[in-house]
């Protein structure tokens, strides 16, 4: 992977190969100007020759494929991905508001009345992904001289994939036309007949088959028809797990991605007036005619415009989100004890940021194996009687990129790992990075 390089008034130059950059550093004539992406700053003045250079960005719901190329050569490429637990976070924090809401506490009335939403609101989830959309190409694009922008956005007609017959009048009428509601859409779909004892004139209802704390919708397809003798709280609960009884292995297609590509289709021609816009179907004959397996970074090569790849690069790196925030504001049982009114409002140090100077995403090295500090275990240390706090325990939970635990030597079930016993590499911001071959 090339070194971006930044000259002495910080203005973006050409790239360099590793060892150029090495020597640079070696010889005081560049300075590390950041890590992730590694880019160095000039400390002379110095000739500036300037190719053209693309940058290629293939957008997408879960993964960003983003590559830069330079005449027939790929001088960076690589995939970012993108964080998918907002949602679920969001319905977290609301239920534990909730349930502190109904406990004999201080009332917090909710405040629902007195929020307003601004003209073009987003959902958390889709802003947050949008926001790390666009700073990546923002990024990338000043760390390179004059880049020409070539990004891939998606258009999808949600309706046609639900029907592929519409066409005409029929996107305004949908499929319940002619219907009082949804629900006698259902009946007359499943004639009127109970779809988990198969007995028809009984008392029927309608139920979701994915439920909706589930991401679930209330569209006709993901509802099914069952009488009130199946439709029982045994039925809902086996094994004390909720689970989808009425069809076994049924699944119900979900359209949030085909929704976000088209927020990002609109939101990313108004802000890049000036890129080149193209899509998937003009992509994949482009991937294949330059001989590219199918990832996100080859797309990304493709979409730049390069018309032969000549030098190509056998690492690309890896970008993962990471949640380095944890909030314990919101937490169910915010202290231990009832004896005494909590007067100072003092609650449970949980989520920690730092332990003995080790903060939460810090880069680690365990025996070989690269991993990020995800979480402490053993708590801040008891409380005395005087106030002050005992000895803190010394373990800690470490992941590797792929999110999977690394686990301590000759401890297979034991997923905590002692403080002292790997090393710290640097510390990071909400961004972990690692390089991979092949």
């Amino acid at each position: 992977m090339r070194v971006f390089v930044k000259n002495q008034r910080g203005e973006a130059l050409m790239p360099c190969s590793q060892r150029k950059a090495r020597l640079l550093i070696k010889e005081d004539k560049a300075k590390i100007y950041q890590y992730n992406p590694f880019t160095i700053q000039l400390t002379g003045a110095t000739g500036e020759t300037i190719q053209e250079v693309n940058v290629g960005v293939d957008t997408g719901a879960k993964h960003i494929g983003m590559a830069i190329t330079s005449e027939d050569k790929v001088l960076v490429k690589g995939e970012i991905e993108l964080r998918d637990d907002i949602s679920d976070n969001i319905k977290t924090r609301s239920a534990l508001r909730k349930a502190r809401r109904s406990r004999k506490l201080r009332y917090r009335p909710a405040r629902w009345m007195n929020r307003k939403r601004k003209q073009d609101w987003l959902p958390p989830s889709v802003q947050s992904k949008l926001n790390a959309t666009f700073m990546w190409i923002d990024k990338f694009c000043s760390l390179i001289p004059n880049p020409k922008l070539h990004i891939e956005v998606g258009k999808f007609d949600i309706h046609k994939m639900i029907n592929p017959e519409v066409e005409g009048t029929a996107y305004q009428e949908g499929n319940i036309k002619g219907f009082y509601d949804v629900r006698y859409f259902v009946f007359a779909r499943d004639k009127y007949t109970c779809q988990v004892c198969k007995k028809k004139n009984k008392i029927l209802r309608t139920h979701h088959i994915v439920y909706k704390n589930n991401g679930g919708t209330d569209r006709a397809d993901n509802l099914i028809t069952v009488c009130t003798d199946c439709h029982t709280s045994e039925n809902h609960k086996i094994g004390g797990v909720f689970h989808n009884w009425m069809i076994k292995g049924k699944k119900v297609k979900q359209y949030k991605e085909a929704t976000f590509m088209n927020i990002v289709r609109a939101k990313t021609i108004k802000r890049y007036i000036d890129a080149k816009i193209t899509y998937g179907s003009v992509t994949t004959p482009k991937r294949k005619e330059l001989d590219l397996g199918k990832t996100h970074y080859n797309d990304a090569v493709a979409i730049s415009g390069i018309e032969l790849v000549n030098a190509n690069i056998d690492e690309h790196f890896h970008y993962k989100q990471f949640r380095k925030k944890k909030r314990s504001l919101h937490e169910s049982i915010p202290r231990k004890g009832k004896k005494e009114k909590n007067i100072t409002q003092r609650r449970n140090n949980k989520n920690v940021k730092t332990r003995n100077g080790i903060y939460l995403n810090d880069k680690v090295d365990y025996h070989g194996k690269i991993g990020w500090i995800y979480g402490y275990s053993g708590g801040e240390g008891y409380l005395r009687k005087n106030g002050t706090r005992g000895k803190a325990g010394k373990d800690c939970i470490v992941r590797d990129i792929d999110g999977e635990l690394l686990r301590e030597e000759g401890k297979v079930n034991s997923f905590k790992i002692n403080l002292d016993k790997f090393t710290v590499l640097n510390h990071n911001n909400g961004w972990q990075y690692a390089m991979r071959y092949g």
